[in-house]
């Protein structure tokens, strides 16, 4: 297998049931702490001291991109997690901005949402919200499809292809977050937690999202070389942030290739955070921008650059 065919397999039988294994370790993560999960990062202490110490000891990231989030502006934060930088980004955009966190795993919103009310009152004003969704599809809301399997669940076939045209439906009226809604997308060592077939769509949908002339501000886990197969087949690699982390030049073409221009690296570890089987996984903190014009309506032009 060479490199283009390793970093692209599609429904893999050899690649572990992704989903389902970041959704557990990560449910445990919202229970204690998990330290093989995160990467020693600095934040702001100033802004640290509204949130609570649950938030605060179950963090899993790799960087701070809430650092490029403006007063004012509606953020979208992917991989939400416990809420840490959401209730960081809270206090920069203001009463007058708003902040939106997604996540999937129902332990870590709880977790989230128990602390909104608080983090509110701490600050005199609410400004964050989250929402249960993939984060390669922005467009379904999954607490409307928990709602809706449980009020009838699929019996056959023919009841689960109208399920299918149920959510398409939902998906174009309803989305989770509208087309060129958002001003700054950011997301903290998520990415590289979403399956190979899937990533195209994870950056197609954070184009669809930003507003033109928007950016994109995601911290992530990449490696200086292919991860090879035999380590893709690895569950504990994948949920630790190992298994599913892009090449470095695959990472920023990725931007490129969803429509999204001015690609570039602006913080980047002196040394990385692991080294399996040789290869060394880093962390990089890099901003993209969506670019303004027509052709930004809906979903990504191209790669423009």
């Amino acid at each position: 297998m060479n490199a283009d065919e390793n970093n692209n397999t599609r429904c893999d039988p050899g690649v572990p049931s992704i989903e389902a294994d970041v959704s557990r370790r990560y449910a445990a993560g919202a229970e204690r702490r998990e330290t093989e999960l995160c990467c020693p990062v600095s934040y702001d202490p100033r802004l640290l001291k509204v949130i609570p110490d649950e938030v605060l000891k179950r963090d899993y990231g790799c960087g701070d991109p809430s650092r490029w989030v403006s007063k004012g502006q509606h953020v979208l934060d992917l991989g939400s997690g416990g809420g840490k930088i959401c209730f960081i980004a809270s206090q920069i955009v203001g009463p007058s901005g708003s902040v939106t966190g997604v996540d999937m795993t129902d332990e870590m919103l709880e977790l989230a949402k128990s602390a909104a009310t608080l983090v509110g009152e701490r600050l005199g004003y609410h400004n964050v919200r989250f929402l249960k969704g993939r984060i390669q599809d922005l467009r379904l809301d999954r607490d409307w499809l928990d709602r809706r399997l449980a009020r009838k669940p699929p019996a056959n076939e023919t009841e689960y292809a109208a399920l299918q045209d149920e959510i398409e439906k939902e998906q174009a009226d309803n989305p989770l977050v509208a087309d060129n809604s958002i001003d700054t997308v950011v997301s903290n060592c998520v990415l590289n937690l979403v399956r190979p077939d899937h990533k195209a769509e994870l950056f197609s949908e954070i184009h669809r999202v930003l507003r033109p002339g928007g950016r994109a501000v995601v911290s992530d886990i990449v490696a200086d070389t292919d991860v090879p197969r035999a380590m893709q087949q690895d569950a504990e690699l994948w949920s630790g942030c190992i298994s599913g982390a892009l090449r470095g030049d695959r990472f920023l073409q990725a931007f490129n290739d969803a429509g999204l221009i001015e690609v570039k690296i602006v913080e980047q570890a002196d040394k990385p955070w692991r080294v399996e089987q040789g290869i060394a996984f880093s962390s990089v903190t890099v901003t993209a921008s969506k670019k303004t014009g027509a052709d930004n309506n809906g979903m990504a032009a191209g790669n423009c650059c």
